[in-house]
């Protein structure tokens, strides 16, 4: 089971391969290709950093990214617009559901308005996928 906090659900869907450090992108594209071969891979929602921030690069601890406030603020805004709650644990693949029944590729633009990320547009194209059903893509 993957522990993982609110946003990084959406980060998930927009996953390219790209990241914050080679050990950063190594564990990502781990998490990512089991999410994508096996839909029914548990998923517990967490508060905080997750297992994906444990290979953040930490240069500056006083400002390190996972406990940023607005990290929060995001992660809180995304469960709720998925429908979802912290604590709760699901398979992937009902969590593809809730973004099926609950997001459209738009919502990256407010939701995740503060994300350095957002200009590369990959999230929308992820969220699109899940829509038309296609899953996760593919990590080359």
């Amino acid at each position: 089971m993957y522990k993982l906090r609110g946003h990084h659900l959406f980060c998930l869907l927009g996953y390219r391969g790209m990241g914050y450090s080679e050990e950063y992108v190594e564990n990502m594209t781990r998490l990512h290709q089991t999410l994508r071969d096996n839909p029914k891979t548990l998923v517990q929602l967490v508060k905080g950093p997750d297992q994906l921030c444990e290979k953040y690069p930490d240069s500056d601890p006083d400002t390190y990214h996972c406990e940023d406030e607005n990290i929060y603020v995001r992660d809180a805004a995304i469960l709720e617009k998925m429908g979802l709650k912290l604590g709760q644990i699901l398979k992937w693949e009902e969590i593809e559901s809730s973004v099926q029944k609950h997001v459209i590729p738009s919502d990256i633009q407010h939701v995740c308005e503060t994300c350095n990320w957002r200009s590369y547009g990959v999230c929308e194209e992820g969220i699109q996928d899940i829509l038309e059903g296609r899953g996760l893509r593919e990590v080359k």
